[in-house]
């Protein structure tokens, strides 16, 4: 049986060095990268109208926009801004043709202790977009950030988290699954079969989790500098039935993002290659 291609597509996130997405785009060509994944400030900076046009003339692939989410909020006026904002990401993300819309789901409101009320408002605020993500031909992929992240950045944790919530709102939410956040989890082996049982996989982000690691945000490590066993992982998820694309987002500002573009692209590449 004839393997699947592997694809190795670069969120934008790695190669926040001050270029534009343009320059970004071209180092990626460059070195035979075209696939990618950007941020909607990114897109912004440029156009939405522009961002598109430079997808499309160059036939790249857009993995996914990043990102949607950050749902939870202290009164219903702030949960509602919340939504509008998620449906202008489908907008663009349906600009692009991309593949999804990646949801970083947001933590506890201010002044919050209620994590249980938080994952509610989560699955509340997806129920309300889900209608307009469907009819725009738009998946919807929960990322389930590492728990360290639970009170600011996504009270959507793990993978078995985020599929209770696909679980209950149905078709057209699936999950992102990145190595830095889930590969800690000892039941990650059989959450991603549950996943791929529900075919509800919709991303495969990879990076690596360096020690000591100096910054739990902005110190993530290139593939193959850390302890993340990027091979297993994989092999998980396409025993599950994902054959999709590899997507590289690196927050490293001390290092990565200090580095040349086309520098970054090519060692991805390398290391997509040798260690991947």
């Amino acid at each position: 049986m004839e393997l699947p291609e592997r694809v190795l597509s670069m969120n934008l996130a790695t190669l926040r060095n001050g270029s534009s997405f343009g320059d970004m785009v071209d180092d990626c060509l460059r070195h035979g990268v075209t696939a990618i994944s950007p941020w909607r400030d990114q897109v912004e900076q440029v156009g939405l109208a522009e961002a598109a046009r430079i997808v499309q003339m160059n036939g790249l692939r857009v993995t996914g926009l990043c990102r949607g989410g950050m749902f939870p909020a202290a009164d219903s006026e702030g949960r509602q801004a919340a939504i509008e904002d998620n449906l202008r990401a489908i907008d663009e993300a349906a600009a692009l043709g991309a593949d999804c819309l990646v949801l970083v789901c947001g933590g506890l409101p201010a002044g919050s202790r209620d994590l249980a009320g938080a994952r509610q408002m989560v699955a509340d605020g997806i129920w309300a977009m889900l209608p307009y993500a469907k009819a725009s031909g738009v998946p919807l992929a929960i990322e389930p950030l590492h728990p360290m992240y639970a009170a600011d950045r996504a009270c959507v944790n793990t993978i078995d988290q985020a599929l209770d919530i696909c679980q209950a709102l149905g078709d057209g939410v699936g999950v992102a699954i990145d190595v830095y956040h889930v590969w800690w989890d000892p039941n990650l082996a059989l959450a991603i079969e549950r996943a791929g049982k529900m075919n509800r996989i919709l991303a495969h982000h990879i990076c690596d989790w360096l020690v000591p690691t100096t910054d739990l945000l902005l110190d993530r490590g290139m593939m193959g500098d850390g302890v993340i066993d990027l091979k297993g992982i994989r092999a998980m998820i396409e025993a599950a039935g994902y054959h999709g694309p590899q997507e590289v987002e690196i927050f490293s500002r001390d290092n990565w993002w200090k580095r040349d573009g086309d520098e970054v692209v090519a060692t991805c590449v390398e290391r997509f290659e040798t260690v991947c």
